[in-house]
């Protein structure tokens, strides 16, 4: 006979099982993972792409980007040799606006990005409410015709008041019919009894 523990600790038998890797529990938090790389909120990162883009579609960043320019080259022209940090041919200057449009375009391009998926998003959400108004107005539409069927087979006012009309015309038509018979047939009016016989 085997020991309890003994069974308990040996691995499971069978080709499948061996096979089979060790997964986490579910019912359990897994164990993080180490990055070497920093973590970032793409969210967060995205936000701020767009108010960048935002800003950089402004005229008052024109604004700020002109005076810049327009302080960099007079400093670097009218200023003493002694204190001036770029030359005439201006690289640096050429340099730092290369490097803000080689940044400005992925950026733009990020906002963009998120414009479309946004559009997207609602164009999906005015979609399905669209479905749903055409689903509504279907359902109302078979209403108000089932409500027309219905009442075509009820009695409206105005044909009760022909109807009534006709039944007034008809008595009126009796009444008249009577009084001549009454004239002609006087004996029928008093209930079969003749004045002789009296």
């Amino acid at each position: 006979m085997v020991p309890e523990r003994e069974s308990r600790d040996r691995a499971p038998a069978g080709a499948t099982a061996a096979s089979r890797p060790r997964t986490a529990r579910l019912d359990q938090p897994g164990v993080p993972r180490r990055r070497f790389l920093p973590e970032y909120d793409p969210d967060a990162f995205g936000r701020l792409s767009e108010r960048i883009a935002r800003f950089l579609g402004t005229g008052r960043f024109l604004v700020w980007m002109t005076a810049a320019i327009i302080l960099w080259v007079a400093w670097n022209t009218l200023a003493p040799r002694a204190l001036r940090f770029d030359e005439y041919p201006f690289i640096f200057l050429t340099l730092m606006l290369s490097l803000q449009a080689s940044y400005a375009a992925p950026l733009i391009l990020l906002a963009q990005n998120r414009q479309d998926d946004r559009d997207r998003v609602n164009l999906e959400q005015d979609r399905k409410q669209n479905e749903r108004s055409i689903a509504d107005t279907e359902y109302l539409t078979r209403e108000v015709a089932a409500l027309r069927i219905g009442l075509g087979e009820v009695a409206t006012r105005d044909w009760i008041r022909s109807e009534l009309q006709d039944m007034i015309k008809e008595l009126e038509e009796r009444q008249n019919g009577h009084r001549h018979d009454t004239v002609v047939f006087p004996a029928e009016r008093s209930g079969g009894r003749d004045a002789d016989d009296r």
